[in-house]
């Protein structure tokens, strides 16, 4: 079947929201990565923060059933949790495995004038009318007395993002503060620890059920779906394409992703010729003989998909890193030895809340340019940045355009996805008059991935000095 890409949220796009100054500066934490207070960044003027030190309403809001099509509140497109591609891809098989289960949510607006929205998600396996597990998120008081906020999941079937209730501004710099992270990868040198393997509790049956890139799978039950347990992860920072982002099926976001910083934690044979980056001497190590506790820094591409990897439902990506800068769809190192991600650099988790990880990401007149700070491995106390245009040397940043003027169609194409049962088609992937409008996520956005916890702080959002 044939179908029109939609572009997710135009109208939004094109009404972007005007941010007042915020009426106070943000103080002072010790701690902080970088330069001390992050209000005074310069060139830049903070107009929203959020601290976390007043109780958050998450917890105690009611669930919600998601009704699913195009009604929902949470509907995406095409590749959402009910979407048609799978549908078509699948035949009548995906129907009724998502009919064996539901999906419950909670959208939640908190923060000064209701700036950031909280969205948690649960699955229903069973339907017997409540969420399987108690995602959410909640103030903590840390060992010195300051406050942040818990991203809680304590299973895989569920998820939980932070974002901002409006799309953001034209040109702005966002960022955040990470105290702790509990999402898997090695500690002491082992994956288990805590009762848990790589962040997850031992119980079996922990799989993709009912979301693969290919749709259903025909002849496997729940529980021969693949495992999921050797990969967890955590969306440091990451800038979507449309308004209203929230937790779905693993597939859909990888068709969604700007501008990415993320946490991916996994053994998994797949990625034995993995690199990261060691910031200190320039040269990369296999991923395998480091701790595994890397953060990605990427830009996805506009004019290259994982045909093979993911049916097409995925943009490959474009790195640069203090190593150098490499597209994933080509070895890279010396000899062309490693493939698959370069990790720009690791984090050092047992050194958290006392110390801290900032990340943030800028959109200027040119292209994104995304920065992490904090006591990484090897190199120490850094800030490490880098920067994409928006097309740079003809390879284009995927759905960069927040207005339909940005961008003239050069990039659009027709995409084929094949699935066991049936082939769904965009026809337009990214056509001229589209527009995207650009949020951020703070989380998990996965409703069949990832579990564990982590403790966010100080949330900021600026825009430059100079807005002529």
């Amino acid at each position: 079947m044939r179908r029109s890409w939609k572009a997710a949220v135009a109208a939004g796009a094109s009404a972007v929201a005007v941010w007042p100054v915020a009426a106070s500066s943000a103080t002072h934490r010790d701690g902080d990565p970088g330069q001390g207070d992050g209000a005074a960044r310069k060139g830049w003027t903070l107009v929203d923060q959020e601290g976390f030190d007043r109780p958050l309403a998450v917890d105690g809001a009611p669930w919600q059933l998601d009704p699913q099509g195009p009604r929902s509140p949470w509907n995406v497109d095409a590749f959402d949790d009910d979407g048609e591609a799978w549908t078509r891809m699948s035949g009548p098989l995906f129907a009724k495995e998502l009919a064996s289960l539901n999906v419950f949510r909670k959208r939640v607006a908190f923060g000064r004038n209701g700036w950031l929205t909280a969205e948690v998600a649960a699955v229903d396996k069973d339907r017997d009318g409540r969420p399987d597990s108690r995602p959410g998120l909640a103030t903590e008081r840390l060992p010195d007395g300051r406050r942040a906020a818990r991203i809680s999941e304590p299973s895989w079937d569920a998820g939980v993002l932070i974002r901002p209730t409006r799309p953001l501004p034209p040109r702005y710099r966002v960022e955040m503060t990470l105290r702790g992270i509990d999402f898997g990868g090695e500690r002491n040198g082992t994956f288990d620890y805590n009762g848990r393997h790589n962040g997850y509790t031992r119980e079996p049956c922990k799989t993709r059920f009912p979301w693969t890139f290919q749709g259903a799978l025909p002849g496997k039950s729940r529980c021969e779906y693949p495992d999921v347990t050797r990969e967890n992860g955590f969306y440091y920072l990451t800038i979507l394409d449309y308004a209203t982002p929230a937790p779905h099926g693993n597939p859909g976001i990888h068709f969604h992703r700007k501008a990415i910083m993320d946490g991916y934690y996994s053994d998994d044979e797949r990625w034995k010729d993995a690199g990261t980056c060691d910031p200190k001497t320039g040269k990369i190590y296999r991923t395998f003989d480091g701790t595994f506790n890397g953060v990605n820094a990427l830009f996805p591409r506009g004019d290259l998909f994982r045909e093979a990897a993911n049916n097409n439902i995925s943009n490959e990506y474009y790195i640069k890193t203090a190593c150098g800068n490499v597209s994933m769809d080509k070895p890279y190192g010396p000899g062309g030895k490693f493939r698959q991600h370069l990790t720009s650099a690791e984090l050092q988790p047992r050194l958290l809340p006392k110390a801290a990880y900032r990340f943030a990401v800028e959109r200027d007149r040119t292209g994104y340019t995304l920065e992490m700070s904090g006591p990484f491995l090897h190199v120490g106390q850094a800030t490490l940045r880098v920067h994409h245009d928006f097309v740079e040397d003809g390879r284009p940043i995927w759905h960069y355009n927040q207005t339909p003027g940005e961008y003239d169609g050069r990039f659009d194409r027709r995409l084929v996805h094949k699935g066991p049962a049936g082939t769904y088609v965009t026809e337009h992937s990214w056509p001229k008059g589209s527009a995207y409008p650009d949020s951020f996520i703070i989380g998990d956005p996965h409703l069949n991935y990832y579990e564990g916890s982590a403790l966010v702080d100080d949330i900021r959002l600026y825009v430059p000095e100079d807005r002529g």
